[in-house]
């Protein structure tokens, strides 16, 4: 029997032109490889030499081969499909986009490709989870708002499901996750606020179901208490509230007699403009009378020089992370190592 590492004649030697659609055979009758060598290669087997993976990816890409996924998906099991479930609001300030190009990049040099699968308004985040999982849509799917008890969580535990959360859940049940350490992020910003000399802090909180608004509760509390300062949570508006809903709650809280907070802690870039605005519109002056703090993941937030001092999140590397470890998980890692937590850095330190 032939051996598959060896190369067979090349197609140039016989006059064999590749015609129709582009297949392993196609690729093998150019290269001089044997087909099972060409299907390791596309599958970058690590025990073949990386000239040879190499000479056998740059001829797939010329010819424009394409894998058959239902012939793939039959005989493997496997989609070689990643699945990130990304609501429309989320594009807002490039998360989505930083998001996709640290997951890409993860998955480059490896047969994975990135679906995007969209969650609607007015949909239950529920009702794409089950797509994925009941028509094997992916190996792994990849969500982002991870609730205290969240529910897409339970349904991939039980269902065995490889999968990977942006933001911890609570389930006993230990699973993939990346994370930014907001409560790390919350106690430093009111530390810096109270350096500024703030004696009331307050924050616009995200959704109460979420777990990472307990972690800035516990930043922004755990800090106050050790100043001796006082805090209030903004009341009836959170970060999924409009911005102009956010802008006129902090601007009358702002014309009260007591003057309203002198310090807030901004979760989002978005909700910092509103509560600058607010406070601008209410006769403050965003640096001097009032000090924000917030948290900025693009350039775009700069650009308007608020006056406010940011600390970064970086999701291009939160999803690298995601992408990275998601990948391990089906590669059948156990799911207890697999998670990362992202420290803020405060550049006033």
């Amino acid at each position: 029997m032939p051996d598959d590492d060896m190369p067979a004649e090349p197609a140039a030697k016989r006059g064999v032109k590749p015609s129709g659609k582009p297949t392993l055979k196609t690729i093998a009758e150019l290269t001089g490889f044997a087909v099972t060598t060409v299907s390791r290669a596309l599958n970058n087997a690590p025990e073949l030499a990386q000239d040879t993976r190499d000479k056998v990816q740059r001829v797939a890409a010329e010819i424009g081969y394409l894998p058959d996924r239902a012939a793939l998906r039959l005989k493997t099991g496997r989609t070689n499909v990643l699945s990130l479930v990304l609501e429309p609001d989320e594009q807002i300030y490039g998360f989505g986009t930083s998001i996709v190009s640290g997951l890409t990049e993860a998955m480059r040099n490896t047969p994975y490709h990135l679906v995007i699968t969209p969650l609607f308004r007015n949909v239950s985040p529920m009702e794409p989870i089950r797509h994925i999982v009941r028509n094997r849509m992916a190996d792994g799917v990849i969500f982002s708002k991870a609730e205290i008890y969240d529910e897409r969580a339970r349904f991939l535990l039980d269902n065995d499901f490889p999968f990977i959360s942006h933001g911890r859940s609570r389930w006993p049940d230990a699973h993939p996750w990346v994370d930014f350490d907001n409560e790390a992020f919350a106690y430093g910003a009111v530390k810096r606020l109270v350096q500024k000399g703030c004696r009331l802090v307050s924050i616009v909180l995200p959704d109460s179901a979420l777990t990472y608004t307990e972690h800035l509760k516990a930043g922004i509390a755990r800090a106050a208490g050790e100043a001796g300062i006082a805090y209030e949570f903004a009341a009836d508006i959170n970060l999924g509230s409009p911005t102009d809903a956010i802008r006129t709650h902090v601007a009358k809280r702002a014309r009260r007699p007591d003057g309203g907070p002198d310090g807030y802690v901004c979760a989002s870039e978005i909700s910092a403009l509103a509560v600058i605005g607010a406070l601008n519109e209410a006769g403050k002056t965003v640096g001097q009378s009032a000090h924000v703090v917030t948290k900025q993941a693009s350039q775009l937030f700069a650009q308007f020089q608020p006056g406010a001092e940011t600390v970064f999140e970086d999701f291009t590397k939160a999803g690298h992370s995601l992408g990275t470890l998601l990948l391990r998980r089906i590669g059948g890692e156990s799911a207890d190592t697999l998670t990362a937590l992202d420290l803020p850095r405060f550049d006033w330190d």
